[in-house]
C-alpha cells in the first residue's frame, strides 16, 4: 500500500521472513525493491506537468493523452504515465517530466550513475552479475553498454564547456608536472593501437603530489583531439596557479617531447628510462666478467645519475673511453645505443638539481595511469574494441580517477539537466 502526502510517500510492505536466514533475506530484498520502485514512480509524478498548454519560445505546446512508459531505476523498472508535449504543426515532441528528472536516456539519474560507474570497472556480463547477485536486479548486458554509453557520450559532448574545479588545497603548490605516454590495446581489427594517457599532477614545495587530473584518449589517426583536451587543462591549472614551475615529464619518445616541449619550463627525463640504459650499458662493458662487478658498478653509476651534479656527464665520458676493440658487433651496439641516447638527453638529466628543487624525476605517474586507466579495463583476456566503446570507458575512468570530478559531473547533470546527444 502506497500513500502521498505531498513529497512524504508512506509505502506497507508485508514480507515473508520464513524459510533459512538467506531465504528471510532474499525475500526483503525483492520486497524493498518493490517499495523503491513505487517511490520512485511517485517521485517521477512529482516533474511532471498538468496537462495545460505550456509556452517555449513563443510558441504554444500541447498536452497528448497522458502515455505510459517505463523507466529504469536501481530497484526495477517504474511504470509512470506522464504527459508529452507538441506543437500543433507536429514535429519533435517534449516531456517536461523527463527534463525535470533529469532522465538520461530511460533511466533515472541515479541508475544511468551506477551503470556507469560499474561498466566502467568491469564488462557488461560483470555488471549484470553483480546487479542480480547483490541486489536483486535483473538486466540485460545491452541495457549496461547502452547507458553508460550515453552517459559517457555526455561526458564527451561536454568535455569544452563543462568546467570542473580543481579540490581546494592548503598547500601551496609550487610545481605542476605534465606527462604523456601510450598504452596500446586490441582493436576490433586484429590490430593493437596505442590508446594514449597525460597526467597534469600539482605538487608543493616538498615534492608532495596532493592532486592529478587524469586524461584518455581512444587510438585514432592523429593525436590532436588528445593534445587540444591537454592544453585547455593546462590553461585552466596555469589560471590557478600562475607562479608555479611546470615540468614536463616523460621518456625519450620525440613525439612526447614535442608536444610537450612548447607548455613546460623544464623538461625531466624520467630517470628509471635513463637507468635501462645504464643497465644496457652494464650489460656491454661487463659481458664476460664476474657478476658481482657489473651490480656494483651499476649500483654506483645510478647513484651517481641520480644524485652527483654532472652525473649523467661523467657516465658518458666513460662510455665514450671505453675500448671496444675486439667487441662483437652486437656488444658494441649496446654501448653505442645507451651512448647515443645520453647525448640526446643529456639536457634533460640534471637528476641532482631537479631533486633539490623539489620537482618529480620519474614518470611513474603518468606510467600507473597506462595501467589504471588504460590496461586494467581494456585489456582484459579476450577483449577487443571499437574506437567509439574505447573511448567510452576511458572517458568515464579518467572522471573517476581525477578526485571530485565523477561527483562534480552528476552534480552538473542535477544542474544544467542532460543536453541532446546526436544519435541518440
Amino acid at each position: 500500500m502506497t500513500k502521498s502526502n505531498g513529497t512524504v510517500v508512506t509505502i506497507e510492505l508485508t514480507v515473508d521472513i520464513g524459510g533459512t536466514m538467506l531465504q528471510a533475506e532474499e525475500a526483503i530484498c525483492a520486497a524493498l525493491n518493490e517499495a523503491g520502485v513505487a517511490a520512485t514512480a511517485a517521485a517521477l509524478t512529482r516533474f511532471d506537468a498538468d496537462g495545460e498548454p505550456i509556452d517555449i519560445g513563443g510558441e504554444k505546446w500541447t498536452a497528448k493523452t497522458p502515455e505510459a512508459k517505463y523507466y529504469q531505476t536501481p530497484y526495477g523498472e517504474a511504470h509512470v504515465s506522464r504527459y508529452v508535449y507538441q506543437r500543433s504543426i507536429g514535429g519533435k515532441t517534449f516531456c517536461p517530466l523527463e527534463q525535470g528528472a533529469r532522465i538520461l536516456r530511460n533511466a533515472t539519474p541515479r541508475f544511468a550513475r551506477m551503470m556507469a560507474h560499474k561498466l566502467s570497472l568491469g564488462s557488461a556480463a560483470d555488471v549484470q552479475r553483480d546487479l542480480q547477485e547483490n541486489h536483486g536486479r535483473p538486466i540485460s548486458k545491452l541495457l549496461a553498454q547502452e547507458l553508460s554509453a550515453f552517459v559517457s557520450a555526455v561526458v564527451q559532448a561536454k568535455e569544452e564547456t563543462w568546467h570542473y574545479a580543481t579540490p581546494g588545497l592548503d598547500e601551496d603548490i609550487t610545481t605542476v608536472g605534465v606527462g604523456i605516454d601510450g598504452s596500446c590495446l586490441l582493436m576490433c581489427e586484429g590490430q593493437w593501437r596505442e590508446a594514449m594517457t597525460g597526467t597534469i599532477s600539482l605538487y608543493d614545495r616538498a615534492g608532495d603530489r596532493h592532486h592529478t587530473i587524469y586524461l584518455g584518449a581512444a587510438p585514432e589517426h592523429g593525436k590532436h583531439r588528445f593534445y587540444e583536451r591537454m592544453e585547455r587543462e593546462m590553461a585552466h591549472v596555469k589560471q590557478l596557479y600562475p607562479q608555479a614551475r611546470w615540468i614536463g615529464i616523460a621518456d625519450g619518445a620525440l613525439g612526447n617531447w614535442e608536444f610537450l616541449g612548447p607548455h613546460v619550463d623544464e623538461q625531466v627525463l624520467d630517470f628509471y628510462h635513463a637507468s635501462e640504459y645504464v643497465t644496457q650499458a652494464a650489460d656491454a662493458m661487463f659481458e664476460g666478467r664476474a657478476a658481482a662487478e657489473r651490480k656494483a658498478w651499476l649500483e654506483q653509476s645510478c647513484s651517481s645519475l641520480k644524485h652527483d651534479w654532472d652525473g649523467a656527464a661523467r657516465l658518458l665520458a666513460q662510455w665514450k673511453q671505453t675500448g671496444t676493440r675486439g667487441w662483437k658487433k652486437e656488444r658494441s651496439k649496446l654501448l653505442a645505443e645507451s651512448m647515443r641516447y645520453f647525448e640526446n638527453h643529456l639536457h634533460q638529466m640534471q637528476y641532482k638539481r631537479y631533486a633539490d628543487m623539489g620537482w618529480p624525476i620519474g614518470s611513474g605517474v603518468t606510467e600507473a595511469a597506462c595501467k589504471t586507466l588504460v590496461k586494467q579495463r581494456l585489456c582484459r583476456a579476450g577483449m577487443r574494441w571499437t574506437e567509439q566503446g574505447a573511448q567510452m570507458i576511458l572517458s568515464l575512468r579518467a572522471l573517476l580517477l581525477s578526485e571530485t570530478r565523477w561527483e562534480q559531473f552528476w552534480h552538473k547533470i542535477e544542474q544544467y539537466g542532460v543536453p541532446k546527444i546526436v544519435n541518440y
